[in-house]
């Protein structure tokens, strides 16, 4: 790792496991970036800064729910007065979906656009003026290769994504003279417990761990690639294995794609 994060004030949230949970011990253990944990559980937010092994003027805990996005400016508030500033939004928080489109029920819909896009999109606009005004920052997007192209039993989680890549693209172009940047990161199957807490057709949790989640990347390794992306200040990166080459296929051979999906292993 590059010094790119020393010294900043890096704001993560999903926090408290997987990716996030990766992503704090990353930059506890390479960088002096004073950090902002944030998810809905504040006890294990605290965990997870204790086994970084954080110095508790390094880090502070704000719990947060994406799907209550009309509170995140008095949310926001509350992170600058942590730190003074903050560098870095990763904004890695977010559902997964198990279920087909035929049987989901339109307010589990709702919820993924709200928590997927909403509330990322909410907490980024309560944080841009601060950004602005202390001369510049840096916002990662933890998306989903579902932000590419779709596939069986994600309609509405791929829905979502693909509008936080709309959205953030548009920023991105906005923002050029701010000098703010904005790098969006694409993941493939990593192994965390996102399937797990996925939601089903009636909004109810899988509870289950899909197989190729299960063999996916480790979530350490991920966390390394996707710093490496936003050190080297990349406009968007694919992370994962072989999966991610339905992206290529996507812009390049987009009915090829579309033959293979249907037969798929998504689970």
């Amino acid at each position: 790792m590059s010094r790119y994060f020393d010294h900043k004030v890096v704001w993560i949230t999903g926090a408290s496991s997987g990716i996030g949970e990766a992503l704090v011990k990353e930059l506890a253990l390479h960088s002096s970036a004073k950090i902002i944990l944030s998810s809905r559980n504040k006890t294990q937010l605290e965990a997870v800064a204790e086994k970084a092994g954080l110095d508790k003027s390094r880090f502070a805990v704000i719990p947060l729910d994406l799907e209550a996005y009309k509170k995140m400016p008095d949310i926001v508030e509350e992170a600058i007065e942590k730190f003074g500033k903050i560098d870095i939004l990763i904004n890695n928080a977010g559902l997964s979906q198990r279920s087909l489109a035929i049987d989901t029920d339109i307010e589990v819909d709702k919820r993924l656009m709200d928590v997927d896009f909403l509330g990322t999109v909410a907490l980024t606009k309560a944080v841009l003026p601060y950004m602005i005004s202390s001369g510049g920052g840096h916002i990662a997007v933890v998306t989903s290769l579902m932000g590419v192209f779709g596939s069986p039993l994600r309609s509405s989680y791929a829905a979502a994504k693909h509008a936080l890549h709309g959205f953030f693209d548009s920023l991105r172009a906005e923002l050029f003279t701010k000098k703010i940047l904005v790098t969006l990161i694409c993941p493939g199957f990593i192994q965390t417990n996102v399937s797990i807490n996925a939601v089903t057709g009636n909004g109810s949790a899988q509870g289950t761990m899909d197989d190729a989640t299960m063999k996916g990347m480790p979530a350490d390794v991920f966390a390394r690639k996707m710093l490496s992306v936003i050190e080297r200040k990349k406009n968007q990166a694919s992370i994962g294995g072989r999966e991610i080459m339905g992206a290529y296929l996507k812009r390049f051979f987009p009915n090829l794609l579309a033959k293979i999906i249907r037969k798929a292993k998504v689970v």
